[in-house]
Protein backbone atom coordinates (compact mmCIF):
# COMPACT_ATOMS: atom_id res chain seq x y z
CA UNK A 1 0.00 0.00 0.00
CA UNK A 2 3.05 2.27 0.23
CA UNK A 3 3.69 2.31 -3.52
CA UNK A 4 3.79 5.81 -4.98
CA UNK A 5 1.86 6.56 -8.17
CA UNK A 6 2.97 9.48 -10.37
CA UNK A 7 0.89 12.64 -10.03
CA UNK A 8 0.45 15.66 -12.29
CA UNK A 9 1.86 17.89 -9.58
CA UNK A 10 5.20 16.03 -9.55
CA UNK A 11 6.54 18.03 -12.50
CA UNK A 12 5.41 21.28 -10.91
CA UNK A 13 7.20 20.40 -7.68
CA UNK A 14 10.38 19.41 -9.52
CA UNK A 15 10.37 22.70 -11.43
CA UNK A 16 9.89 24.57 -8.15
CA UNK A 17 12.90 22.77 -6.68
CA UNK A 18 15.09 23.95 -9.56
CA UNK A 19 13.85 27.53 -9.53
CA UNK A 20 16.41 29.94 -8.07
CA UNK A 21 13.54 32.05 -6.67
CA UNK A 22 11.50 29.31 -5.01
CA UNK A 23 8.96 30.88 -2.68
CA UNK A 24 7.64 28.71 0.17
CA UNK A 25 4.93 26.41 -1.19
CA UNK A 26 1.50 25.90 0.33
CA UNK A 27 -0.24 22.73 -0.88
CA UNK A 28 -4.01 23.16 -0.65
CA UNK A 29 -6.74 20.59 -1.14
CA UNK A 30 -9.14 18.22 0.59
CA UNK A 31 -8.00 15.61 3.09
CA UNK A 32 -6.40 12.40 1.74
CA UNK A 33 -5.87 13.54 -1.86
CA UNK A 34 -2.14 12.76 -1.68
CA UNK A 35 -0.48 16.02 -0.66
CA UNK A 36 1.93 14.48 1.88
CA UNK A 37 2.83 11.57 -0.40
CA UNK A 38 3.76 13.93 -3.24
CA UNK A 39 6.03 15.94 -0.95
CA UNK A 40 7.74 12.79 0.33
CA UNK A 41 8.24 11.70 -3.28
CA UNK A 42 9.90 15.05 -4.05
CA UNK A 43 12.14 14.61 -0.98
CA UNK A 44 14.11 11.92 -2.85
CA UNK A 45 15.63 14.76 -4.91
CA UNK A 46 17.17 16.32 -1.78
CA UNK A 47 20.09 15.25 0.37
CA UNK A 48 18.13 15.84 3.59
CA UNK A 49 14.45 15.80 4.47
CA UNK A 50 12.87 17.18 7.64
CA UNK A 51 9.16 16.54 8.19
CA UNK A 52 7.31 18.36 10.96
CA UNK A 53 3.80 17.04 11.59
CA UNK A 54 1.83 19.33 13.92
CA UNK A 55 -0.81 16.66 14.49
CA UNK A 56 1.60 13.93 15.59
CA UNK A 57 3.98 16.31 17.37
CA UNK A 58 1.83 19.10 18.85
CA UNK A 59 4.69 20.12 21.16
CA UNK A 60 6.56 21.53 18.12
CA UNK A 61 4.03 24.39 18.06
CA UNK A 62 5.93 25.96 20.97
CA UNK A 63 8.88 26.53 18.65
CA UNK A 64 6.78 28.97 16.60
CA UNK A 65 5.53 31.02 19.55
CA UNK A 66 6.91 34.51 20.08
CA UNK A 67 9.37 36.01 17.62
CA UNK A 68 9.32 34.18 14.28
CA UNK A 69 13.06 33.96 13.74
CA UNK A 70 13.28 31.31 11.01
CA UNK A 71 17.04 30.82 11.40
CA UNK A 72 16.48 30.01 15.09
CA UNK A 73 13.52 27.75 14.21
CA UNK A 74 15.44 25.74 11.61
CA UNK A 75 18.50 25.44 13.86
CA UNK A 76 16.32 24.03 16.64
CA UNK A 77 14.55 21.65 14.25
CA UNK A 78 17.94 20.41 13.04
CA UNK A 79 18.94 19.63 16.63
CA UNK A 80 15.60 17.97 17.44
CA UNK A 81 15.59 15.67 14.41
CA UNK A 82 19.32 15.20 14.08
CA UNK A 83 19.18 16.19 10.41
CA UNK A 84 21.06 19.14 8.83
CA UNK A 85 18.90 21.99 7.55
CA UNK A 86 20.98 23.42 4.74
CA UNK A 87 19.95 25.70 1.90
CA UNK A 88 19.79 23.83 -1.40
CA UNK A 89 20.21 20.43 0.25
CA UNK A 90 17.28 20.16 2.70
CA UNK A 91 13.54 20.01 2.07
CA UNK A 92 11.60 21.23 5.11
CA UNK A 93 8.00 19.98 5.16
CA UNK A 94 5.48 21.44 7.61
CA UNK A 95 2.52 19.05 7.53
CA UNK A 96 -0.93 19.59 9.10
CA UNK A 97 0.10 23.23 9.37
CA UNK A 98 -3.51 24.33 9.87
CA UNK A 99 -3.04 23.29 13.52
CA UNK A 100 -0.39 25.98 14.07
CA UNK A 101 -1.34 29.43 12.80
CA UNK A 102 2.00 30.83 13.91
CA UNK A 103 3.73 28.35 11.59
CA UNK A 104 1.53 29.57 8.73
CA UNK A 105 2.58 33.12 9.53
CA UNK A 106 6.22 32.03 9.56
CA UNK A 107 6.12 31.12 5.86
CA UNK A 108 6.44 34.74 4.80
CA UNK A 109 9.58 35.09 6.95
CA UNK A 110 11.14 32.03 5.34
CA UNK A 111 10.87 33.93 2.05
CA UNK A 112 12.19 37.18 3.52
CA UNK A 113 14.95 35.86 5.83
CA UNK A 114 15.90 32.40 4.51
CA UNK A 115 14.85 32.34 0.82
CA UNK A 116 17.50 29.78 -0.15
CA UNK A 117 15.77 27.03 1.89
CA UNK A 118 13.11 24.86 0.23
CA UNK A 119 9.97 24.91 2.40
CA UNK A 120 6.61 23.24 1.71
CA UNK A 121 3.56 23.36 3.96
CA UNK A 122 0.34 21.35 3.66
CA UNK A 123 -2.72 20.47 5.65
CA UNK A 124 -6.42 19.72 5.61
CA UNK A 125 -9.02 22.45 6.21
CA UNK A 126 -6.25 24.96 5.52
CA UNK A 127 -8.65 27.47 4.02
CA UNK A 128 -10.29 28.03 7.40
CA UNK A 129 -6.99 28.85 9.07
CA UNK A 130 -6.02 31.13 6.18
CA UNK A 131 -9.27 33.07 6.52
CA UNK A 132 -8.12 34.08 9.99
CA UNK A 133 -4.74 35.25 8.66
CA UNK A 134 -5.89 37.36 5.67
CA UNK A 135 -2.46 38.87 4.94
CA UNK A 136 -0.35 35.87 5.90
CA UNK A 137 1.94 36.09 2.90
CA UNK A 138 0.61 37.93 -0.11
CA UNK A 139 3.31 37.85 -2.79
CA UNK A 140 5.66 35.83 -0.57
CA UNK A 141 4.07 32.40 -0.73
CA UNK A 142 3.07 30.26 -3.71
CA UNK A 143 -0.08 28.16 -3.49
CA UNK A 144 -0.71 24.94 -5.39
CA UNK A 145 -4.09 23.23 -5.46
CA UNK A 146 -4.20 19.44 -5.36
CA UNK A 147 -7.09 17.08 -6.09
CA UNK A 148 -7.92 13.38 -6.26
CA UNK A 149 -6.27 11.50 -9.12
CA UNK A 150 -7.37 12.34 -12.66
CA UNK A 151 -8.16 9.69 -15.24
CA UNK A 152 -4.68 10.10 -16.73
CA UNK A 153 -3.12 9.50 -13.31
CA UNK A 154 -5.40 6.48 -12.88
CA UNK A 155 -4.12 5.13 -16.22
CA UNK A 156 -0.51 5.38 -15.07
CA UNK A 157 -1.35 3.80 -11.72
CA UNK A 158 -2.96 0.83 -13.48
CA UNK A 159 0.00 0.33 -15.82
CA UNK A 160 -1.55 1.73 -19.00
CA UNK A 161 1.21 4.13 -20.02
CA UNK A 162 1.31 2.93 -23.64
CA UNK A 163 -2.46 3.27 -23.96
CA UNK A 164 -2.10 6.79 -22.55
CA UNK A 165 0.37 7.61 -25.33
CA UNK A 166 -2.07 6.34 -27.97
CA UNK A 167 -4.85 8.45 -26.48
CA UNK A 168 -2.62 11.49 -26.26
CA UNK A 169 -1.69 11.26 -29.95
CA UNK A 170 -5.24 10.68 -31.21
CA UNK A 171 -7.41 13.45 -32.67
CA UNK A 172 -10.54 14.07 -34.71
CA UNK A 173 -8.40 13.62 -37.82
CA UNK A 174 -6.72 10.47 -36.50
CA UNK A 175 -9.14 8.53 -34.28
CA UNK A 176 -8.11 5.53 -32.22
CA UNK A 177 -8.35 1.96 -33.41
CA UNK A 178 -11.67 0.62 -32.17
CA UNK A 179 -10.00 -1.99 -29.96
CA UNK A 180 -8.01 0.75 -28.17
CA UNK A 181 -11.09 2.96 -27.86
CA UNK A 182 -13.08 0.11 -26.30
CA UNK A 183 -10.30 -0.59 -23.79
CA UNK A 184 -10.24 3.08 -22.78
CA UNK A 185 -14.01 3.07 -22.29
CA UNK A 186 -13.61 0.02 -20.05
CA UNK A 187 -10.90 1.79 -18.03
CA UNK A 188 -13.05 4.89 -17.71
CA UNK A 189 -15.88 2.77 -16.30
CA UNK A 190 -13.44 1.38 -13.71
CA UNK A 191 -12.35 4.92 -12.85
CA UNK A 192 -15.94 6.04 -12.22
CA UNK A 193 -16.34 3.27 -9.64
CA UNK A 194 -12.90 3.42 -8.01
CA UNK A 195 -12.63 7.21 -8.11
CA UNK A 196 -9.39 9.09 -7.68
CA UNK A 197 -8.66 8.98 -3.95
CA UNK A 198 -5.10 7.55 -3.84
CA UNK A 199 -5.85 4.90 -1.22
CA UNK A 200 -8.83 3.63 -3.20
CA UNK A 201 -6.77 3.53 -6.41
CA UNK A 202 -3.95 1.70 -4.60
CA UNK A 203 -6.46 -0.83 -3.28
CA UNK A 204 -7.84 -1.36 -6.78
CA UNK A 205 -4.36 -1.89 -8.25
CA UNK A 206 -3.58 -4.51 -5.59
CA UNK A 207 -6.92 -6.33 -5.41
CA UNK A 208 -9.18 -5.41 -8.35
CA UNK A 209 -11.98 -5.73 -5.80
CA UNK A 210 -14.63 -3.00 -5.83
CA UNK A 211 -15.87 -4.04 -2.37
CA UNK A 212 -12.47 -3.38 -0.82
CA UNK A 213 -12.33 0.00 -2.56
CA UNK A 214 -15.77 0.80 -1.17
CA UNK A 215 -14.57 0.06 2.36
CA UNK A 216 -11.78 2.62 1.88
CA UNK A 217 -14.26 5.11 0.44
CA UNK A 218 -16.59 4.65 3.40
CA UNK A 219 -13.71 5.37 5.79
CA UNK A 220 -12.83 8.55 3.89
CA UNK A 221 -16.44 9.75 3.94
CA UNK A 222 -16.63 9.17 7.70
CA UNK A 223 -13.39 11.11 8.21
CA UNK A 224 -14.79 14.02 6.21
CA UNK A 225 -17.96 14.02 8.28
CA UNK A 226 -15.95 13.81 11.50
CA UNK A 227 -14.26 17.01 10.36
CA UNK A 228 -17.64 18.76 10.40
CA UNK A 229 -17.42 19.05 14.18
CA UNK A 230 -14.37 21.27 13.63
CA UNK A 231 -16.60 23.80 11.83
CA UNK A 232 -19.00 23.95 14.84
CA UNK A 233 -18.42 27.60 15.61
CA UNK A 234 -19.40 28.53 12.07
CA UNK A 235 -22.16 26.14 10.97
CA UNK A 236 -24.21 23.36 12.54
CA UNK A 237 -22.50 20.02 11.63
CA UNK A 238 -25.91 18.47 10.88
CA UNK A 239 -26.59 21.24 8.36
CA UNK A 240 -23.19 20.62 6.75
CA UNK A 241 -23.95 16.92 6.43
CA UNK A 242 -27.42 17.56 5.02
CA UNK A 243 -26.08 20.16 2.59
CA UNK A 244 -23.32 17.86 1.33
CA UNK A 245 -25.77 14.99 0.84
CA UNK A 246 -28.11 17.33 -1.03
CA UNK A 247 -25.25 18.39 -3.34
CA UNK A 248 -24.65 14.72 -4.13
CA UNK A 249 -28.32 14.14 -4.99
CA UNK A 250 -28.53 17.31 -7.08
CA UNK A 251 -25.42 16.65 -9.16
CA UNK A 252 -25.87 18.01 -12.68
CA UNK A 253 -28.82 20.20 -11.70
CA UNK A 254 -29.25 23.80 -10.60
CA UNK A 255 -28.87 23.63 -6.83
CA UNK A 256 -32.16 24.23 -4.99
CA UNK A 257 -31.88 25.23 -1.34
CA UNK A 258 -35.40 24.11 -0.44
CA UNK A 259 -34.53 20.50 -1.19
CA UNK A 260 -32.32 20.36 1.91
CA UNK A 261 -34.81 21.11 4.67
CA UNK A 262 -37.44 23.78 5.36
CA UNK A 263 -35.95 24.08 8.86
CA UNK A 264 -32.88 25.97 7.62
CA UNK A 265 -32.77 29.49 6.28
CA UNK A 266 -31.15 30.15 2.91
CA UNK A 267 -28.44 32.32 4.48
CA UNK A 268 -27.34 29.39 6.66
CA UNK A 269 -27.35 26.96 3.75
CA UNK A 270 -25.20 29.40 1.78
CA UNK A 271 -22.72 29.48 4.68
CA UNK A 272 -22.63 25.68 4.67
CA UNK A 273 -21.99 25.59 0.93
CA UNK A 274 -19.18 28.14 1.31
CA UNK A 275 -17.52 26.03 4.01
CA UNK A 276 -17.78 22.85 1.96
CA UNK A 277 -16.19 24.71 -0.95
CA UNK A 278 -13.37 25.96 1.28
CA UNK A 279 -12.80 22.41 2.51
CA UNK A 280 -12.31 21.32 -1.11
CA UNK A 281 -15.29 18.93 -1.10
CA UNK A 282 -17.40 20.76 -3.68
CA UNK A 283 -16.74 23.07 -6.63
CA UNK A 284 -19.37 25.50 -7.95
CA UNK A 285 -20.22 25.59 -11.65
CA UNK A 286 -21.60 29.11 -12.07
CA UNK A 287 -23.95 30.39 -14.74
CA UNK A 288 -22.58 33.08 -17.03
CA UNK A 289 -24.16 35.04 -19.87
CA UNK A 290 -20.92 34.41 -21.81
CA UNK A 291 -21.04 37.50 -23.98
CA UNK A 292 -17.29 37.95 -23.69
CA UNK A 293 -14.19 37.35 -21.62
CA UNK A 294 -13.54 36.89 -18.78
CA UNK A 295 -16.43 34.50 -18.28
CA UNK A 296 -16.66 35.45 -14.61
CA UNK A 297 -17.52 39.06 -15.48
CA UNK A 298 -21.11 38.01 -16.21
CA UNK A 299 -21.42 35.25 -13.63
CA UNK A 300 -24.79 34.89 -11.94
CA UNK A 301 -24.45 33.01 -8.66
CA UNK A 302 -28.21 32.61 -8.34
CA UNK A 303 -27.81 29.74 -10.79
CA UNK A 304 -25.15 27.31 -9.58
CA UNK A 305 -24.51 23.60 -10.04
CA UNK A 306 -21.99 21.78 -7.87
CA UNK A 307 -19.35 19.15 -8.50
CA UNK A 308 -18.50 16.71 -5.70
CA UNK A 309 -14.79 15.97 -5.51
CA UNK A 310 -14.81 12.27 -6.40
CA UNK A 311 -17.09 9.87 -8.29
CA UNK A 312 -16.25 6.87 -6.10
CA UNK A 313 -17.12 8.75 -2.91
CA UNK A 314 -20.26 10.11 -4.56
CA UNK A 315 -21.50 6.59 -5.37
CA UNK A 316 -20.86 5.49 -1.78
CA UNK A 317 -22.87 8.42 -0.37
CA UNK A 318 -25.68 7.59 -2.78
CA UNK A 319 -25.56 4.00 -1.60
CA UNK A 320 -25.69 5.08 2.06
CA UNK A 321 -28.70 7.32 1.45
CA UNK A 322 -30.62 5.30 -1.12
CA UNK A 323 -29.72 1.73 -0.18
CA UNK A 324 -29.41 -0.53 -3.20
CA UNK A 325 -27.96 1.39 -6.18
CA UNK A 326 -27.22 -1.70 -8.26
CA UNK A 327 -29.01 -0.19 -11.24
CA UNK A 328 -26.58 2.75 -11.25
CA UNK A 329 -23.47 0.64 -10.82
CA UNK A 330 -24.73 -1.76 -13.48
CA UNK A 331 -25.05 1.13 -15.95
CA UNK A 332 -21.51 2.22 -15.11
CA UNK A 333 -19.97 -1.22 -15.51
CA UNK A 334 -21.92 -2.82 -18.36
CA UNK A 335 -24.54 -0.37 -19.64
CA UNK A 336 -24.49 1.13 -23.11
CA UNK A 337 -22.50 4.32 -23.68
CA UNK A 338 -25.70 6.35 -24.01
CA UNK A 339 -27.07 4.94 -20.75
CA UNK A 340 -23.81 5.58 -18.93
CA UNK A 341 -23.68 9.22 -19.95
CA UNK A 342 -27.35 9.97 -19.48
CA UNK A 343 -27.97 8.26 -16.14
CA UNK A 344 -27.39 10.12 -12.89
CA UNK A 345 -25.23 12.95 -14.25
CA UNK A 346 -22.16 11.19 -12.84
CA UNK A 347 -20.22 11.36 -16.07
CA UNK A 348 -21.09 15.03 -16.51
CA UNK A 349 -19.67 15.67 -13.05
CA UNK A 350 -16.48 13.71 -13.76
CA UNK A 351 -16.05 15.61 -17.03
CA UNK A 352 -16.21 18.89 -15.09
CA UNK A 353 -13.66 17.63 -12.58
CA UNK A 354 -11.33 16.56 -15.39
CA UNK A 355 -11.60 19.97 -17.07
CA UNK A 356 -10.60 21.69 -13.82
CA UNK A 357 -7.79 19.39 -12.78
CA UNK A 358 -5.65 19.58 -15.90
CA UNK A 359 -5.51 23.36 -15.67
CA UNK A 360 -2.77 25.36 -13.95
CA UNK A 361 -2.43 23.94 -10.41
CA UNK A 362 -1.54 27.41 -9.15
CA UNK A 363 -5.02 28.77 -9.90
CA UNK A 364 -8.22 28.35 -7.92
CA UNK A 365 -10.68 26.04 -9.70
CA UNK A 366 -13.23 28.00 -11.72
CA UNK A 367 -15.73 26.65 -14.25
CA UNK A 368 -18.93 27.97 -15.80
CA UNK A 369 -22.03 26.86 -17.66
CA UNK A 370 -24.62 28.67 -19.76
CA UNK A 371 -28.37 28.33 -20.01
CA UNK A 372 -31.21 30.19 -21.63
CA UNK A 373 -34.57 29.69 -19.99
CA UNK A 374 -37.50 30.85 -22.09
CA UNK A 375 -41.17 29.97 -22.09
CA UNK A 376 -41.60 26.43 -23.42
CA UNK A 377 -37.91 26.11 -24.27
CA UNK A 378 -34.65 25.54 -22.45
CA UNK A 379 -31.14 25.62 -23.86
CA UNK A 380 -28.10 24.69 -21.79
CA UNK A 381 -24.40 24.14 -22.42
CA UNK A 382 -22.72 22.05 -19.74
CA UNK A 383 -19.33 23.77 -19.51
CA UNK A 384 -17.56 26.83 -20.86
CA UNK A 385 -13.80 27.24 -20.98
CA UNK A 386 -11.49 29.90 -22.33
CA UNK A 387 -9.24 28.70 -25.14
CA UNK A 388 -6.83 30.93 -27.09
CA UNK A 389 -8.78 34.05 -26.07
CA UNK A 390 -12.07 32.56 -27.25
CA UNK A 391 -15.01 30.96 -25.47
CA UNK A 392 -15.03 27.19 -25.95
CA UNK A 393 -18.38 25.52 -25.18
CA UNK A 394 -18.34 21.86 -24.14
CA UNK A 395 -21.40 19.64 -24.22
CA UNK A 396 -21.38 16.28 -22.43
CA UNK A 397 -23.45 13.99 -24.65
CA UNK A 398 -23.95 10.53 -26.04
CA UNK A 399 -26.09 9.98 -29.07
CA UNK A 400 -26.78 11.55 -32.40
CA UNK A 401 -26.15 14.95 -33.87
CA UNK A 402 -29.72 15.92 -33.06
CA UNK A 403 -28.76 15.92 -29.39
CA UNK A 404 -26.69 19.09 -29.83
CA UNK A 405 -29.48 21.59 -30.41
CA UNK A 406 -28.46 23.73 -27.42
CA UNK A 407 -24.83 23.72 -28.50
CA UNK A 408 -25.65 24.91 -32.02
CA UNK A 409 -27.99 27.54 -30.61
CA UNK A 410 -25.27 28.86 -28.29
CA UNK A 411 -22.68 28.95 -31.06
CA UNK A 412 -25.01 30.88 -33.34
CA UNK A 413 -25.98 33.39 -30.63
CA UNK A 414 -22.37 34.00 -29.56
CA UNK A 415 -20.92 33.88 -33.10
CA UNK A 416 -18.61 30.96 -32.36
CA UNK A 417 -17.24 28.57 -34.95
CA UNK A 418 -15.77 25.86 -32.71
CA UNK A 419 -17.07 23.68 -29.87
CA UNK A 420 -16.49 20.34 -28.17
CA UNK A 421 -18.82 17.43 -27.69
CA UNK A 422 -17.53 14.95 -25.14
CA UNK A 423 -18.99 11.47 -25.06
CA UNK A 424 -17.95 7.83 -25.07
CA UNK A 425 -17.68 7.85 -28.85
CA UNK A 426 -14.32 7.67 -30.58
CA UNK A 427 -12.60 10.86 -31.74
CA UNK A 428 -14.31 12.58 -34.65
CA UNK A 429 -15.95 15.80 -35.76
CA UNK A 430 -19.13 17.36 -37.10
CA UNK A 431 -19.05 20.22 -39.58
CA UNK A 432 -22.04 22.40 -40.30
CA UNK A 433 -21.67 25.47 -42.53
CA UNK A 434 -18.90 27.45 -40.82
CA UNK A 435 -19.06 25.49 -37.55
CA UNK A 436 -16.87 22.63 -36.36
CA UNK A 437 -17.68 20.47 -33.36
CA UNK A 438 -14.88 18.15 -32.30
CA UNK A 439 -15.79 14.90 -30.57
CA UNK A 440 -13.42 14.34 -27.66
CA UNK A 441 -14.07 11.14 -25.71
CA UNK A 442 -14.69 11.60 -21.99
CA UNK A 443 -11.52 9.64 -21.28
CA UNK A 444 -9.46 12.11 -23.36
CA UNK A 445 -10.45 15.54 -22.02
CA UNK A 446 -6.83 16.07 -21.00
CA UNK A 447 -6.03 16.28 -24.72
CA UNK A 448 -7.56 19.76 -24.65
CA UNK A 449 -4.55 20.88 -22.63
CA UNK A 450 -1.82 19.50 -24.90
Amino acid sequence: MNRYFPRLIDNVLSSWKGDAKHKPLLLRGARQVGKSSSVKHLASQFTYYVEVNFERQPQIKELFKGELDVKRITSTLSSLYGIPVEAGKTLLFLDEIQLCKEAISSLRFFWEDFPELHVIAAGSLLEFALEEIPTFGVGRIRSLFMYPMTFDEFMFATGNERLYDEKRNASSIQPLLEILHNRLVELFREYLMVGGMPESVSTWVETHDYLQCQQIQDEIIISYEDDFSKYKKKVDPMLLRSTLRSVVHQIGEKFVYSRISPEYRSVHIKEALDLLRLAGLITPVVHTSANGLPLGAEANEKYVKYLYLDSGLLLRIMSMDMGNINNITEQILIGSAADLVNKGHITEMVAGLELIRYKNSGLRPEIYFWMRAAKNSMAEVDYLLTHEMNIMPIEIKAGSRGGMKSLYYFMEEKHLSFAIRSSLENFGEFTNDDCTIDIIPLYALSNLYK
